[in-house]
């Protein structure tokens, strides 16, 4: 089911194509972004970090890279989810990616207090406190989608914070084989697993600077990006289709449940199977939840179907190619060989008849 603003960026990271297919990633597929065209548009996306290098050409002042790579991730041109949805940076980290937690809880409460509504992503963290946890729970329920880290310790993600707040969406880092990675926290605070090992997205330093890194850093923009391209993709308040805004528990279930299951490997006990999704290019929140109903084996057949297509269409276009442009030395080299065929067996036919002679046979 396509609609007509479906959309395919080739080239893409491999983040971005891994969250817009149901099946692993196989060389047809590993670059390619299938996405809705308009997602993100007229969403705004706060990244509570080190702030934005926005001088950046695919991101609309970091001094250190981490908060441009979230913001590249969310709603990058080239490498973002959401590629239309409004970066603001909300500065709570210095230039060595330190700060105190009065100032991350302070940059919480002004994003809560000032943009209601919005998505939030949180790639920071620390031990568990409960002022912050309290902090993003309130701002949660004050209406703010709020996507943070899971953490990178290899550990119970329920041990940091804002992973334990219970109420944003946590997210564990996954890597292109489909299993966790090897530093992701886990657990049953993790809500979701995302893109989260070597990552590509934009740097600070140039307009077109990038960078490889990896974390669940990396991941939960991923979760952050998919929350600004749902809440695009609703129908308008004057709609006959419209619903109300949805809540961030609402979105979050809506997330949690259009999610590929059982997917990942490597995960420890009581540690959510769930790899994002982003609707492989429906245009239509509506339409991407309804497929949730559908039995999990018909969009796995779906996917090796468009696979196996893919396929067939790389192979004869190979074909094609070859018939083109070697068809004659094909011919060629097949008649050469024929003629070396007959010359070994006429070589051999004398010799039979000379050795034949020989003994007089």
């Amino acid at each position: 089911m396509k609609f007509a603003d479906h959309a395919i960026e080739r080239g893409a990271p491999w983040g971005l194509a891994r969250i817009s297919h149901r099946s692993r990633l196989t060389f047809s597929t590993f670059n390619k972004y299938e996405y809705a065209e308009g997602a993100g548009e007229g969403v705004d996306a706060y990244v509570i970090d080190t702030g934005t290098y926005i001088k950046h050409g695919d991101v609309d002042a970091d001094a250190n890279g981490h908060g441009t790579h979230c913001s590249g991730t969310i709603a990058g041109k080239k490498y973002g989810v959401a590629k239309k949805a409004k970066i603001i940076a909300v500065k709570v980290l210095d230039s060595n990616g330190s700060g105190t937690m009065s100032d991350v809880i302070k940059g919480v409460d002004w994003a809560t207090n000032s943009h209601v509504e919005k998505v939030k992503n949180m790639s920071l963290g620390g031990g568990k406190s409960r002022a912050l946890d309290l902090a993003v729970n309130g701002a949660v329920s004050a209406g703010l989608h709020f996507a943070v880290a899971a953490g990178n310790d290899n550990d119970d993600a329920c041990k940091y914070s804002p992973a334990s707040a219970q109420q944003a969406i946590t997210v564990g880092a996954s890597t292109l084989s489909d299993s966790r990675a090897y530093f992701s926290n886990h657990g049953q605070c993790v809500d979701v697993f995302a893109p989260g090992l070597n990552v590509l997205s934009t740097w600070k330093g140039s307009r077109d600077a990038v960078n490889t890194i990896s974390g669940t850093s990396m991941a939960s923009p991923h979760v952050a990006g998919l929350m600004a391209y749902y809440l695009s993709l609703q129908p308008e308040a004057d709609s006959d289709f419209a619903t109300t805004m949805l809540s961030p528990q609402e979105l979050k279930n809506d997330i949690i449940a259009a999610s590929t299951r059982e997917m990942l490997e490597d995960l420890p006990p009581n540690t959510p199977n769930y790899l994002i999704w982003n609707g492989g290019g429906l245009s239509n929140l509506s339409a991407i939840v309804k497929t949730v109903d559908r039995s999990y084996d018909e969009f796995i057949s779906e996917e090796n179907t468009s696979t196996m297509e893919s396929f067939k269409e790389y192979f004869e276009e190979e074909i094609d190619f070859l018939s083109e442009n070697i068809g004659d030395k094909v011919e060629e080299a097949i008649n050469e060989a024929e003629a070396v065929s007959r010359e070994i067996a006429d070589a051999v036919s004398l010799s039979l008849h000379e050795l034949c002679d020989e003994f007089g046979v």
